[in-house]
């Protein structure tokens, strides 16, 4: 990989990353030297079917691109210039952009969450969890049978029409997170629900109300959330799949996309990395959908942030 006196640029995987736009790192030995790079891309056609590439000259070594079409796959290389000389191309590196346009949202601070439990940031981009001092107080009389809550907290902006998609990351160390879409009726209802204690028959991974494992787990419901926890992705249980929990329980992503298409009714949870669908299901979106999220112990959920000129700088300094 050593042409005419520069090395070939390596597109950095890791740093590179896909989500409202397109930001690509790489690395180049002897960048002090190059004058600049040129970064190629170009959609690749569900047929395989290659189009022209697109150019743009770089100073520097990352470059967010915007306007791509959302659900394709992008092809990606770049080479470095020296006056007249330039290098081979790098490898390419390939990258699926989310299913839609990304929904932009914080955490609503006035939607009535347990502050006695959940810790929100200034920024309203991250939310802890947290036990809580009257939890504490309360565990000198817990034996059994006691089941905490779970603590909700929601975005700020709800969807009433369109396809959106957006993403966040679980620390590792989380016990229980529940995220999802649930409509603005059904959060009033779990917003003012007792906090102290919950009956373990309220299970919202089954879509109903009711502890029967016999009820229909696949009717429309107006929510839908899966549970993340302990470095794992727990898939809900389904009428027309395995429920054995070999079939079940995912590696935790390292960062989790969800895709609402309110108009047909359908949501579906995405691996990052891959922008790979882990689980898709219909949902009632007669009301107002809102992003939900749910904590119970310790955890963390951090939304993406969305990549523009600025968090490129950022990452650059």
């Amino acid at each position: 990989f050593f042409s005419s006196g520069i090395d070939v640029p390596e597109i950095n995987e890791e740093q590179s990353k896909v989500y409202n736009n397109v930001l690509i790192n790489w690395y180049h030995p002897e960048k002090d030297k190059a004058d600049s790079y040129v970064l190629e891309y170009r959609k690749i056609n569900r047929d395989e079917e290659m189009l022209s590439w697109n150019e743009i000259e770089v100073c520097g070594t990352s470059k967010v691109i915007s306007d791509l079409e959302s659900n394709c796959n992008y092809a990606f290389r770049v080479r470095a210039y020296k006056g007249s000389i330039c290098s081979p191309c790098s490898r390419e590196l390939i990258l699926h952009t989310p299913p839609a346009p990304v929904f932009s949202f914080l955490f609503d601070e006035k939607c009535g969450y347990n502050n006695e439990h959940l810790l929100l940031n200034l920024k309203r981009d991250r939310v802890e969890s947290r036990a809580g001092f009257n939890l504490l107080l309360a565990a000198d009389r817990i034996q059994v049978g006691y089941y905490t809550s779970l603590d909700y907290i929601i975005g700020d902006i709800g969807i009433t029409k369109g396809k959106h998609f957006w993403a966040f990351r679980v620390e590792p160390y989380s016990y229980l997170v529940k995220a999802g879409v649930a409509s603005s009726d059904k959060l009033q209802e779990w917003l003012r629900s007792p906090r102290d204690a919950v009956s373990p028959r309220y299970e919202q991974d089954s879509g109903h109300d009711s502890g029967s494992e016999d009820a229909c787990f696949d009717s429309s419901q107006p929510f839908t959330l899966v549970t993340i926890g302990m470095k794992k992705f727990f898939i809900p249980k389904s009428a027309t799949s395995a429920n054995e929990p070999e079939n079940r329980v995912l590696p935790m992503p390292t960062s989790i996309g969800i895709f609402l298409d309110y108009d047909k009714g359908r949501v579906a949870f995405y691996d990052m990395d891959h922008m790979k669908c882990l689980y898709e299901r219909q949902v009632d979106c007669s009301h107002t959908m809102y992003p939900a999220f749910a904590l119970m112990g310790s955890g963390g959920v951090q939304l993406e942030e969305p990549i523009t000129a600025k968090y490129l700088e950022y990452q650059e300094h």
